[in-house]
């Protein structure tokens, strides 16, 4: 059986790229990117003519040229980004990225770095080989120069920079079968060395928090999955827990675990180098943790993926093996339902709908030659996406309807086994895959209690109760109707301490907090770049700690700050002692959504629990929000002057 191999637009030697019609180069690509709107594939027909000519010289002076490959729309895999052109030439590996424009910006040359950077840190072919990045403005002429190491040149002078490449008589060109193996790309092990040292020496502000309490579920899942590896059978592991009781860096710390190596089955190319994967469909957290991991190469990648590129690497290719044996999935009662993954992947070549995100993962682990484990963290009350609210009971159903349910044991704590009783494979408890210690606000160990009661309408002077206990505990509740006293409390708090990050977060369905200049709409809140945002100090125009920029309950779920700066919206407001969501901006047309109201309350849980020290609340000077203000100051957040 031939190997399976990557995805792409074209490929093909030097010479049948030369003589194959501009326009049935075109049609494939438009086969393959099958969203491209009207200016992509104007960009094409603008574009494969001059890169033919330029092909055409290179082989007119070298005849050696002939075994060199053209490859167009290169997708890296688990991942949805594309590079233009890659061009396998004497040693190198060239990378073109095209801009119809007369100079490139800062963007153009950061974004053909990255691609130079990936294939430098995850292909097998490249390690030992120049990668050279090059961006082309289509309307320059000649060779520019180089700027952040990244060549700039025309058209007109790409077969003038192939032509200088470095050639090894140790490295002849790299034929086009070697490069898209799919299983050429992966991390390097120097990459992963290097991911694991900087996970374990702390130096993480996402994870290096307080790991004692962790210490019991990760134990335990190291149990399971040497025992898993050793009986040669396959486990699901639901790992629970409150907010902020540690469930994300659980199943980071078995990812980056040193004995899942010596556990991995050698496959036809070797042992895998990573065999644990952190999958997530929480796209900003995915940012953030391989913003805060990039210090080890290759952006953070490593460890750390995408659900949605995951899904989309293996739904569509039946034969296609994960190299991992240990499958991490973040908030695992969040997976989508069939409907919502019909829905996500509409577009992906070969896809059959029909099957939730928790059948596809099963699906794919009972690929895995000989045993497997899936882990899901499973959290509460969190549910903020459509498509999210068929909940936990989708891993049963996941199991049930598999090929191989007989060699299946499911494992988790005492609460969970209800969603299994008469499943028909075995159910095992463990007290210890149940995190019930709350490490994420020191010692204010109540505050989901609050604000569980707070949404659950529990009478106010019962609030302010708790609300003391957390104000001794040094947590702090604090609310204005000024969002400049806001601002200046938490920028003369954290002043004098750099590292503190304390950020503006919103609502993404109020339709009034824009009136007060804080942009909560989809538009402004979706070029957010949560690394930075989160990761960067003050000296940054694009840290948090400007509080200029706000990310919603989307960009705040699963991660954290010393403090918030919640702006209180219109759409979830106390209206005759009740809270309501009329004001709300509604859904899209056509989505299925099953209780917005709750969606609204569970946006509210996130936003209420992002902040370690304090939550800052500023709620607008609107009459609509007086019921609101007030029963928030009843129920304890005292006032800033």
């Amino acid at each position: 059986m031939s190997e399976e191999k990557a995805r792409y637009g074209w490929g093909s030697s030097f010479p049948n790229f030369s003589r194959t019609p501009a326009q049935v180069i075109r049609g494939r690509l438009e086969e393959f990117v099958r969203d491209a709107g009207e200016r992509q594939v104007r960009a094409w027909d603008e574009s494969i003519p001059p890169l033919q000519r330029e092909v055409d010289e290179v082989l007119a002076v070298n005849e050696d040229a002939t075994v060199y490959s053209a490859i167009l729309e290169y997708e890296l895999p688990l991942e949805s980004r594309r590079p233009d052109v890659v061009l396998l030439a004497k040693s190198a590996v060239v990378i073109l990225e095209l801009k119809g424009k007369l100079l490139p910006t800062q963007a153009d040359l950061d974004q053909a770095s990255a691609y130079a950077r990936d294939l430098r840190c995850y292909h097998r072919e490249c390690e030992c080989r120049p990668v050279v990045p090059i961006v082309v403005p289509t309307q320059a002429k000649g060779y520019i120069g180089t700027q952040f190491g990244v060549r700039i040149a025309g058209p007109d002078a790409i077969d003038k920079l192939v032509d200088e490449l470095e050639e090894s008589p140790e490295l002849p060109p790299l034929s086009s079968e070697r490069f898209l193996a799919e299983s050429a790309y992966r991390p390097l092990p120097s990459l992963v060395k290097a991911a694991r040292e900087l996970f374990h020496s702390g130096n993480l502000r996402t994870i290096r928090r307080a790991r004692a309490a962790t210490d019991p579920a990760v134990d335990e899942i190291s149990r399971i999955i040497h025992e898993a590896a050793a009986t040669r059978t396959r486990r699901l592991v639901l790992l629970t827990g409150i907010p902020g009781s540690g469930k994300t860096l659980v199943g980071l710390r078995i990812v980056h675990a040193h004995f899942l190596d010596d556990l991995a089955v050698p496959r036809a190319d070797g042992k895998p180098t990573a065999p644990a994967i952190f999958l997530s469909g929480n796209g900003p957290l995915v940012d953030v943790l391989q913003y805060e991991l990039r210090g080890a190469g290759g952006a953070g990648r490593t460890f750390v993926r995408g659900v949605k590129d995951y899904v989309k690497m293996y739904a569509a290719r039946p034969g296609l093996i994960p190299p991992e044996h240990v499958l991490v999935f973040d908030e695992a009662q969040r997976a989508f339902d069939a409907e919502m993954v019909g829905v996500k992947h509409a577009n992906t070549p070969g896809f059959v709908a029909g099957r939730s995100e928790p059948e596809h993962f099963i699906e794919y682990a009972e690929r895995i030659p000989e045993w497997c484990v899936v882990i899901g963290l499973i959290g509460s009350g969190q549910e903020i996406h459509v498509g999210e609210e068929a909940g936990l009971i989708q891993w049963r159903h996941a199991i049930e309807r598999s090929n191989g349910r007989s060699v299946w044991i499911a494992h988790g704590a005492p609460g969970v086994s209800v969603y299994f009783d008469g499943s028909g494979f075995r159910f095992e408890e463990n007290n210890s895959l149940n995190l019930d210690t709350e490490i994420r606000f020191h010692l204010a160990k109540d505050l989901h209690h609050f604000v569980d009661d707070l949404l659950r309408c529990v009478p106010p002077e019962e609030n302010a109760q708790l609300a003391a206990c957390l104000e001794q505990e040094g947590y702090h509740l604090r609310i204005t109707r000024d969002l400049e006293t806001a601002r200046r409390y938490l920028k003369d708090r954290y002043r004098e301490y750099s590292d503190a990050r304390f950020g503006l977060v919103a609502s993404s369905k109020d339709r009034d907090l824009i009136w007060f200049g804080i942009a909560n709409d989809f538009q402004s809140t979706k070029i957010v770049n949560f690394g930075p945002w989160y990761g960067e100090g003050e000296s940054d125009r694009r840290s948090c700690r400007h509080l200029d920029t706000a990310v919603t309950e989307f960009g705040a779920q699963g991660l954290e700050l010393d403090a918030v700066l919640l702006a209180w919206g219109t759409d979830f407001m106390r209206v005759n002692d009740r809270w309501s969501n009329a004001k709300a901006r509604g859904y899209k047309r056509g989505a299925h959504v099953r209780d917005p109201f709750q969606l609204r309350m569970n946006a509210y849980r996130v936003l209420l629990t992002r902040g370690r020290d304090a939550t800052v609340t500023f709620v607008p000077p609107l009459q609509d929000l007086d019921e609101t203000y007030n029963y928030l100051i009843a129920s304890g957040f005292h006032t800033l002057g």
